[in-house]
Formats: structure tokens, sequence, C-alpha cells
């Protein structure tokens, strides 16, 4: 009896591990578009068979957006009203406007990969490489001052 549960548990154990062998594999195939975690959202893509035509290969996108419900229309200021209008827009969510080096004859030069790269983009969440404050009054000894206090505290302060 024993030896037949301990086969039975060396299946499972095979079984489990050739189903994670399964789903690592499909997921590999996945690329990912974009990462964007100002705007809590993920873009990615695939090659999947078609339903109509088993030899041919459709793309299909995958777009996950998480929607922070507490987030403040200023995230910077914790008294601000709770933002309730979220907008994503793909095209948006797509720009590359980080610059690469690209090699033109024997120069190297650097160039963004999008012609409208501006800096003032509404993040829904906290960025948590970036540093963010607030000034609050604080009352201690009879007076008041207005001091700056780290909303990130783990990105304001080196370790």
């Amino acid at each position: 009896m024993k030896t037949y549960l301990l086969l039975w548990g060396v299946l499972a154990v095979f079984l489990g591990a050739a189903l994670v062998a399964g789903y690592e594999a499909e997921e590999a195939e996945e690329h990912v578009l974009v990462d964007n975690k100002c705007k809590c959202a993920r873009v990615t893509s695939r090659f999947v068979p078609s339903k109509d035509n088993p030899e041919e290969e459709i793309l299909v996108r995958n777009i996950r957006v998480i929607v922070p419900l507490l987030s403040r229309q200023n995230i910077s200021d914790p008294t601000s009203p709770v933002r309730t209008t979220f907008v994503y827009r793909l095209s948006e969510l797509c720009k590359k406007c980080d610059p690469t080096e690209v090699e033109l004859g024997d120069r190297v030069v650097t160039a963004e990969q999008s012609n409208n790269c501006s800096s003032s983009d509404t993040c829904y969440t906290y960025d948590r490489n970036k540093c963010y404050t607030t000034t609050f009054p604080f009352f201690y000894g009879g007076e008041t001052n207005t001091i700056q206090a780290a909303l990130t505290p783990a990105s304001c302060y080196a370790d």
C-alpha cells in the first residue's frame, strides 16, 4: 500500500513539473511592448495559431490596466480630491522617449524614437524611483512652522 501511494506521489510531482514547464514556455513567447508604471498599464503581444487557418499565426495584444482607486488628483498632495477620471491612450503609452544611440555612417548620434516627448505625463500612482514631498504646517512650542515631508521615503533618502 505504501509503495502504491509513493508511486502516485512521484507521478503527481512529474505531471506538475511538466505542466509548469509547459506554462513557462507559453509565457516566454509573449513580448512586453509597454510597462508603464506611472499609468499602471502593461501591453504585451504574442503570436497564436489562427482559429480559421491553423497554419497561420495572428498577433494578439493583451492590455492590462490597473486602476488605483484611491489615487489623488495631485499625487504630491494628500489632501487633494480623489481622482475619478483615468485616460489611457495607446499611442501615448507606446511612445519610446528614451534616447537611444544610432549609428549614421561613421557617426554615432543620440535619437528618440518618438517625435512628441513631453515630460508632463500625468501619473496615477507614485513612481517608486522618484522622490515626492509635500509641505504641511507643524505646530511645536507655540510656533507654527512649515516643513517638508517625504511621501515616498525610500526614494528620497539614501540607505
